[in-house]
């Protein structure tokens, strides 16, 4: 199905979103030019977002949209379909599974602590959570930033993304198991050396919240995030296997070539909890990174916390729980990508929240889906830009990796 409407208060459409893997090590980020304010952003390119989202179903989605809250304008996209059995075409209020997008909203939870002077960032995380880890130099702040050198324990679960994923479908984990996975291993590098992704920072990440608060990962989401913000289509189910509602199925690409996707939308995505376990939809990931930004959820001096980024690549820097993105056109963008069995997810806002992206496809195992998902971010926030050489991608968005595990993800 193809739509593409604009109207002062919508326009139909919806995009896919990725997590991008990232290089295990990075150089602190050099200053530079102060993002161009979102008031000077040209109107977003809803012909070269289509063309995009095209192309990511012509690569094995089933389905791709796009959602673009741009203020006085919502610009929708949608190509393809939520379900392969029942051919229902894919809307951008579908519920999905967001994947690392989680780690933003686990990394908010901390940061409101530290406000409240429950946490110090600089402290260490054995302070809180005792015999935990293996080095009491590990702090809080390298969890959040990927510093900790801690093993990221689904490199090894995922090795085999099908079998790997039948494994865990309806396993049910404590986050000792999952961090216990990742000591069985060396550490990558010492704390603070280096950045290094690992979804074991943000199982330490749910410990932290639940310790310090003495509820759930769920109960703090919900009465801290969830509900502040009205984000009335956002869940986190753990360890429940059913996505609520209306919802885009998810398709895990089979391991062996030509055969058939396998259906992960049911799971209980222990595996990932406080680093990857979250339902939401566009609408509500708009909504979150553009309060976020904003200031609405924590002080200035813990937004400043989370926005000192390290150098990933060239066009990628990482804070506590955020990523920042480096554009083509000289505008950077900040939010989070998102990998999980069945869905690749980018939810990117402006410097001050004034225009948001989120995009989905719902396939994942698949790089040519999740490098072609990237490209959503140019025409959203870019505009209409010079077309490069044919066959040829933009400069701006560069191969990327899973940052779930496996690291590198299947060729198609």
């Amino acid at each position: 199905m193809v739509s593409a409407k604009v109207s002062r208060s919508a326009v139909h459409g919806a995009v896919a979103l990725s997590l991008l893997a990232v290089p295990a090590q990075a150089a602190p980020r050099k200053a530079g030019a102060e993002p161009r304010p979102a008031a000077a952003l040209p109107a977003p390119d809803t012909a070269g977002m289509a063309a995009v989202l095209n192309s990511v179903v012509a690569k094995g989605a089933p389905g791709a949209m796009a959602r673009i809250d741009d203020g006085a304008k919502v610009y929708k996209t949608t190509r393809g379909v939520a379900d392969r059995t029942t051919r229902r075409a894919i809307m951008t209020g579908d519920r999905f599974r967001v994947g690392s997008v989680t780690k933003t909203f686990s990394a908010v939870v901390l940061l409101q602590l530290a406000d409240e002077g429950r946490l110090a960032l600089d402290a260490p995380v054995n302070r809180y959570l005792p015999g935990l880890l293996p080095d009491d130099r590990i702090t809080v702040r390298h969890v959040l930033g990927h510093r900790s050198g801690l093993y990221d324990y689904t490199n090894d679960m995922f090795a085999d993304s099908v079998s790997g994923f039948e494994t865990v479908r309806n396993k049910v984990f404590t986050y000792r198991q999952l961090v216990n996975l990742s000591l069985r291993k060396p550490r990558t590098n010492a704390p603070g050396a280096a950045y290094s992704y690992s979804n074991t920072n943000f199982v330490v990440a749910g410990m932290l919240i639940e310790k310090l608060t003495g509820h759930s990962v769920r109960t703090e989401y919900e009465n801290r995030v969830f509900e502040p913000l009205g984000l009335r289509d956002t869940f986190y189910v753990h360890p429940g296997t059913k996505i609520p509602g209306q919802h885009a199925s998810g398709y895990l690409t089979a391991d062996r070539a030509g055969a058939q996707p396998v259906d992960a939308t049911d799971q209980t995505a222990s595996w990932a909890q406080s680093a990857g376990a979250i339902i939401s939809t566009a609408r509500d990931l708009d909504t979150f990174y553009s309060a976020l930004v904003r200031g609405k959820l924590m002080s200035a001096a813990r937004l400043a916390d989370m926005e000192r980024f390290t150098r990933v690549n060239s066009t990628t820097s990482y804070g506590l729980g955020l990523r920042r993105r480096d554009l083509s056109c000289g505008i950077s963008v900040y939010g989070h990508t998102g990998a999980v069995q069945g869905y690749y997810t980018y939810a990117f806002t402006t410097k001050d929240g004034k225009r948001s992206l989120t995009a989905l496809a719902n396939a994942s195992n698949n790089s040519a889906v999740l490098n072609t998902l990237a490209d959503s971010l140019e025409p959203a926030f870019c505009g209409k830009q010079a077309a490069p050489a044919k066959g040829t991608r933009s400069a701006a968005t560069p191969p990327e990796r899973e940052d779930i595990a496996p690291s590198a993800p299947r060729e198609q």
